[in-house]
């Protein structure tokens, strides 16, 4: 069959498909030197995989969104409207409390994360007909980030999204962990049994959407179910949902379209525009998380700024909107553009 790659073998398999598999790697060969590099280098671990990769792949929608022209003049209410939206709600999030604003934060985040999987799982599977084997795929993307998630919820972690308790709300939930788990591995099980069958029965192998949904439960069980380790966590979390997100903004929007498209920044398209391409992003990620650090949390930088409290419930879900801008808008920004928007 024909392999449906989003632009290469060699490409997507380095960049979105073999994260998970090299990552776990690295952290079953090197578990002990990652206990290091947790206490004695945290300043560098947050500097390369918070801003380096997580921040920085919020910003990487920028060439999807707003730095095209013809697509902030087809949607202008949808582009100007959502960081509005997201201000303004983030400031009525803030009067409930600070914890019921990151909670809600965290939650949307997790949807956020859980649906680029379920994303990339539908373009792999493009070529596909619509039937019950692609019903039984689906099922299983969400059941490997959802049942770690539940997991999470109920039993306590080394780790957190953004603050501590954050997911509260499933405090005085009954225990439900024993039965999220049979029905898991009951999925799990199903799951590898489709694809075995599908596989002698059409003589064809998708390599890219076995490779995506596998990767997916391992990086998600190993990440938050089997360790029990922050710097384990933010790793698989981090670098297999960022780095596919920004080689996906790359190819989509830069190497897969012709020069003249591009207008002004073909300067990206070359070889060495790949670097400036990340410069951009990079900066735009350090600038972020400069003034959270100077203005908010004062952990690695500190230029005694003091804020009066007060102006926490503007400060804070106005440094919010980009990242809230970004996973709000993604739920439009993949689909086909609508008329009303």
């Amino acid at each position: 069959m024909k392999q449906p790659w989003i632009h290469n073998a060699k490409t997507d398999g380095w960049f979105i498909l073999s994260l998970p598999f090299l990552i776990l790697l690295i952290i079953f060969l090197f578990q002990k030197q990652i206990q290091g590099l947790e206490n004695h280098y945290s300043f560098y671990t947050w500097l390369f995989l918070i801003v380096f990769v997580d921040v920085a792949h919020v910003y990487s929608t920028l060439f999807k969104t707003y730095f095209v022209k013809e697509e902030v003049r087809k949607r202008k209410l949808l582009y100007y409207g959502i960081p509005v939206l997201s201000w303004l709600l983030g400031v009525i999030l803030y009067q409930f409390g600070s914890l019921i604003f990151w909670s809600v934060l965290a939650l949307i985040a997790v949807f956020h994360f859980i649906r680029q999987q379920y994303g990339f799982m539908r373009i792999y599977a493009r070529f596909e007909p619509n039937n019950f084997r692609k019903k039984i795929d689906e099922v299983a993307v969400y059941s490997a980030t959802i049942f770690p998630m539940l997991y999470w919820f109920k039993t306590p972690r080394a780790f957190t999204w953004f603050v501590e308790n954050e997911f509260y709300w499933f405090n005085n939930f009954p225990d439900y962990i024993n039965f999220i788990t049979i029905i898991y591995f009951i999925i799990l099980f199903v799951w590898i049994i489709k694809t075995v069958v599908e596989i002698f029965q059409t003589k064809s192998f998708n390599i890219p959407k076995v490779a995506l949904i596998t990767g997916t439960y391992l990086s998600w069980y190993f990440g938050i179910v089997y360790f029990n380790n922050d710097l384990v966590f933010t790793f698989l979390n981090v670098i297999s949902h960022g780095i596919p997100y920004i080689a996906l903004i790359y190819i989509g929007e830069i190497k897969q379209k012709e020069t003249s498209q591009l207008n002004r920044f073909s300067i990206f398209k070359s070889t060495s525009g790949i670097f400036l391409f990340i410069a951009v992003i990079v900066g735009f990620a350090f600038f972020e998380e400069f003034l959270w650090e100077i203005l908010i949390w004062n952990e690695h930088f500190s230029l005694n700024i003091n804020i009066s409290l007060n102006w926490f419930q503007f400060v804070v879900p106005l440094l919010v909107v980009p990242q809230l801008t970004h996973y709000l808008l993604d739920g439009f920004i993949w689909r086909k553009p609508k008329k009303i928007i």
